[in-house]
């Protein structure tokens, strides 16, 4: 029997054009019998990213406010196709995840998302990729994409704007009291970027900082603040 069913890609972003003349030739290329379309949600970028999203074909939707929960919220209200898949603009999903993603949906593993490498040759790096193929409290951030069913996200009422930080593991955590969530075993691409950016002990001391403040339920725009002075990035 041949699956009829299609997938609606949804992706954030703020200030990501340069991403995006690789990303959306990427996807239409490894999954353009699988797509019904590709929305870029854009949360008030001044650079060419909604140029570059309409230049490649993608639906572009402005975000009253940057917030990457609301954007994701806002794709999926508008995507037609009845299997979503979450995609950061910096990572690169593997070579055929269109149909990877249907074969796995058909054989009963859905929701889930994929493992990933770093875009790095970077031997700590690749001891961190090496874990994300284990389906644990760690997986399921945003990095390793995310697909799932509208029916599904629907359901859980998808992602909790509440959360400027951590909302793909606050989603995550709500599918797994519904339902088996899986990783698959193909790799993502991730940039490396934050990494270059900091140094390899700062950005693991501000994840686990992170998570082990989402796991104790602390406000999510405490977390967030307290991420980004770790960080030394912009608020």
């Amino acid at each position: 029997m041949i699956d009829k069913r299609q997938i609606s890609v949804i992706i954030p972003c703020v200030n990501e054009e340069e991403n995006l003349k690789e990303l959306l030739p990427y996807l239409h290329k490894y999954a353009s019998g699988e797509l019904q379309e590709i929305i870029v949600v854009d949360g008030g970028s001044h650079d060419d990213t909604v140029a570059v999203a309409r230049f490649y074909g993608a639906m572009v939707i402005h975000s009253p406010i940057r917030n990457r929960a609301a954007q994701l919220n806002l794709g999926a209200q508008k995507a037609k196709a009845d299997i979503f898949y979450f995609v950061h603009a910096d990572t690169r999903p593997p070579v055929e995840f269109g149909s990877v993603i249907l074969d796995h949906i058909s054989n009963g593993k859905e929701p889930g998302c994929f493992q990933y490498r770093f875009d790095s040759s970077a031997k700590i790096l690749k001891l961190n990729s090496w874990f994300t193929r284990f389906n644990g409290v760690f997986s399921g951030g945003g990095d390793q994409s995310l697909y799932i069913s509208k029916l599904l996200f629907e359901t859980l009422e998808g992602f909790d704007e509440t959360y400027c930080i951590m909302e793909d593991f606050d989603l995550v955590k709500r599918i797994r009291q519904k339902t088996d969530f899986h990783v698959l075993p193909y790799k993502m691409s991730v940039s490396a970027r934050k990494y270059a950016e900091n140094n390899w002990m700062k950005v693991q001391l501000a994840n686990l900082i992170a998570f082990s403040l989402f796991l104790l339920k602390v406000k999510p725009a405490s977390i967030k603040s307290l991420y980004l002075n770790l960080l030394n990035q912009k608020k």
